[in-house]
């Protein structure tokens, strides 16, 4: 099973410590209570041969390189492995000489997001709701002193193991398996992500001042979205599912989403990009078994969703505490 004693030795002296107050014992209620096909997932991880790379890139992408290609049988064995893992949906990783190509192309998100951040050069930073942790890695690549990330979903969390240990088992990222709901609050992160995760929240505006929460004052909140076209009074509430997504609750136009961010007390907030999401950026692949974005959206009409509702489109809105 995995082990996250590293990870509390890693902020026994930082000013992330408190945390240690609650956490060992939450992780070890988690491995209580863990889903049916999480030890068989952790296996997967364990199974994986510890080949060191002489090379690795998280500044342009998520690379690891061996000096020497990997044999027939080796490689085999590794892809076999990874696929136990499926659906890869954030990515991609190339590791190895291995592509990883998953259904979501989120270095364009990446690309779209980098140019208006703060330097993220020795920051300590949390990713909420961060997935398999691609974008931890692209931070670890700028610089970052430390980066968090946090889902509840195991299957995530194996799949950041397994790459974590073809990247040399680089602890500058480490994945908790929590929401941030469960966090007691910190205000020790300079710089908080939250990308794709607040259409999922039954109540917004607890999700942004839990955010708020946990970063340090004057640090910077990140957060990407779905959104709709109208002004500050326009909320989208999907009546059942949204591009076939059942936990959809509010999808807020770029003005309801500053608004929701000034009333609970951001500072300095800003839009800095809206994107529609083609189909290009999210698709199917040979890494996922699931249907994707075409199947969502309506065959006679890519403007708007399978149930009538406008096509995917996220903003990118950056805050100060």
């Amino acid at each position: 099973m995995i082990d996250f004693r590293p990870f509390y030795q890693q902020i026994a002296t930082t000013h992330l410590s408190p945390w240690l107050e609650t956490l060992p014992l939450q992780m070890k209620q988690w491995q209580q209570q863990t889903h049916g096909e999480y030890a068989k997932w952790a296996k997967v991880v364990e199974f994986l041969p510890h080949l060191s790379a002489s090379r690795i890139d998280l500044k342009s992408a998520v690379k690891s390189e061996c000096d020497s290609a990997l044999s027939d049988g080796e490689r085999q064995r590794i892809i076999h492995h990874l696929k136990q893992l499926m659906p890869w949906r954030k990515g991609p990783y190339h590791l190895l000489g291995i592509h990883v190509d998953c259904e979501w192309r989120s270095d364009f998100k990446w690309d779209r997001v980098l140019p208006h951040l703060a330097p993220l050069q020795d920051r300590t930073i949390l990713d909420v709701g961060c997935g398999s942790g691609y974008h931890m890695w692209r931070m670890v690549g700028e610089g970052a002193k430390m980066v968090v990330g946090i889902d509840p979903t195991e299957l995530f969390l194996c799949q950041f193991e397994a790459v974590r240990k073809l990247l040399n088992d680089d602890r500058r990222a480490n994945l908790i398996p929590l929401g941030i709901e469960q966090m007691q609050p910190l205000a020790a992160f300079d710089t908080v992500f939250s990308m794709g995760v607040l259409y999922h929240r039954k109540s917004p505006l607890d999700h942004l001042s839990q955010l708020r929460a946990q970063l340090v004052n004057g640090g910077e909140l990140v957060l990407e979205t779905l959104v709709v076209d109208g002004d500050e009074n326009t909320v989208l509430v999907p009546m059942d599912r949204y591009a076939k997504m059942k936990n959809v609750y509010f999808i807020p136009s770029v003005a309801a989403l500053i608004h929701w961010l000034q009333k609970t007390g951001f500072k300095n907030v800003r839009c800095v990009d809206v994107a529609v999401t083609s189909l290009e950026e999210q698709r199917k692949t040979d890494w996922l078994e699931n249907e994707s974005l075409i199947d969502f959206l309506d065959p006679a009409d890519h403007s708007k969703t399978i149930e009538g509702y406008p096509a995917p489109k996220r903003a990118v809105i950056l805050a100060n505490k």
